[in-house]
Parts: C-alpha cells; sequence; structure tokens
C-alpha cells in the first residue's frame, strides 16, 4: 500500500510546464521523484524553471512551440533522444482567447485548436513507441490531457474558442482511451476550475469573490490538488482508470 500512489523513478514529460497547471504538476511530479522533462515555448524561462525544480529533484528543459507539428516532432524526437521509455505525458500547453461574439475573430479558433486539440493529439503519436516501451498490463503508461470545466460547462466569459476546443480535448481523450488501451496506455483528462495562473489572472482580479461563492468549498484551488490529481492518475493507484475526464474545481462544474 506504500507504493500505491508512487511515480518515483518514472519518466515524464510536461508541456507547458513552465508556468500555471503545468508548473503545479511539474513540481509536483519532481517532488514525488520522477524523472520530470518541462517544455514551453520561451527558452529562456523553461531553462530558468527547470533549473529551480533540480534542487529538489530531476527536471530537465525541452523547449519548443508545441502549437505546430513540425514542433511536436521536434520535441518528441529530443526527449526520443534522451528516453527509451516514456512513462507519463501530460498535454498541458494551452492558450485562451476572450472578445466579443461580434468581434471574435476567425485566427482565434485557428490558434485555439492548434495548440489545445491537434497539439496534444500530434505530441501522443509522434510518442508511442517510447509510451509502449513504458507501459506494462499491471502499469500502463499514461497521458493526461489537461481541459477545461469550460469545456463541461458554459462558461460566463465570452472565451468560445477556448471553451470549444476544451470540448474537444475531452472527446479526444475518450477516442484515443479506447484506442490505446490495448496497447496499456491509460488516456485521461483532468478539468480545471478557478487555479492560480496567468492564464485566470484576469478573471481573477475581477471575479475572485463571485468564483469562491460559486465553489461549495469556498476557495480557489491550489497548487497540491492539482499535482495530486495528476500523481494519482499516474501512479499505480490511477491504473484501471482510463476515458476518464475529472473536474478539479471544488465542485462549481458538477454541484449546480
Amino acid at each position: 500500500m506504500s507504493d500505491l500512489f508512487s511515480i518515483e523513478g518514472k519518466v515524464a514529460l510536461v508541456t507547458g510546464g513552465s508556468r500555471g497547471i503545468g508548473l503545479m504538476i511539474a513540481r509536483g511530479f519532481v517532488e514525488a521523484g520522477a524523472r520530470t522533462y518541462i517544455s514551453s515555448r520561451k527558452a529562456e524561462v523553461c531553462d530558468e524553471v527547470a533549473a529551480e525544480l533540480s534542487k529538489v529533484g530531476t527536471c530537465i528543459s525541452l523547449p519548443a512551440d508545441a502549437s505546430n507539428e513540425a514542433e511536436c516532432k521536434r520535441l518528441a524526437a529530443d526527449l526520443a533522444g534522451r528516453e527509451d521509455r516514456v512513462h507519463i505525458l501530460v498535454n498541458n500547453a494551452g492558450a485562451t482567447w476572450g472578445a466579443p461574439l461580434t468581434e471574435y475573430p476567425d485566427d482565434a479558433f485557428d490558434k485555439l485548436y492548434a495548440i489545445n486539440v491537434k497539439a496534444p493529439f500530434f505530441l501522443t503519436r509522434e510518442l508511442l513507441p517510447q509510451l509502449q516501451a513504458a507501459a506494462t498490463a499491471d502499469d500502463p503508461a499514461r497521458v493526461i490531457n489537461i481541459g477545461s470545466i469550460d469545456g463541461i460547462q458554459v462558461p460566463l466569459m465570452e472565451t468560445y474558442a477556448y471553451s470549444s476546443t476544451k470540448a474537444a480535448i475531452h472527446q479526444l481523450t475518450r477516442h484515443l482511451a479506447r484506442q490505446l488501451g490495448r496497447k496499456h496506455i491509460t488516456v485521461n483528462a483532468i478539468a480545471p476550475g478557478p487555479f492560480e495562473s496567468k492564464m485566470m489572472a484576469h478573471t481573477l482580479e475581477n471575479f475572485r469573490d463571485s468564483i469562491e461563492a460559486s465553489s461549495p468549498l469556498g476557495r480557489i484551488g491550489r497548487p497540491d490538488d492539482m499535482a495530486g490529481v495528476a500523481i494519482y492518475l499516474s501512479s499505480r493507484a490511477g491504473a484501471y482508470v482510463t476515458g476518464a475526464v475529472i473536474p478539479v474545481d471544488g465542485g462549481i462544474a458538477t454541484t449546480k
């Protein structure tokens, strides 16, 4: 039982791992003993965060812009050149866009579908050999996609492309779970609610009180809340869970 939630010695890649939700998960993995690679678009920031996390464990920077297929292929090849096996892939890199309906631009959909939906698909596909090499029937390899409660419920903000892409990544998660289960790879999604992050900064600055009031638990999410769910899904404790979309939102999306 003491090893049920252990991920010590596993190899993980977290995209968008230099800030926000990705950093929360990456820090949790590093502290739990996983050899953790983080990727983000800004190389200098990625390097700085990896150096900071390396003070408590093993963290390696692999900068990449996951918004296009060529960069996803390059990132996968870079990682494959370093690791024969990848136990955990966290597809977290993402973006949002808000604007009134009558002003909402066409390129917002193009940009957000590229990074929020296509990038997780491409990276999962390119890393299949390394995921399969790490996978066993008793301890599958894990793919964790980061969705959002905005893909479960209709958000108050006018973020049309964002909510659409998060609903899409939830469905893609289920589709990949069905396809990859026989290869001993689980695919799940975490759907965060409000957490302290750059993406949420404007919303929390203006609506923190009402958001906290809407939560049955009465607060904003904390880093350990996010890391805990990701570690659970990545450990033996989560080995029989696949195709799930898990809201981590204090009950906001599921108790109204």
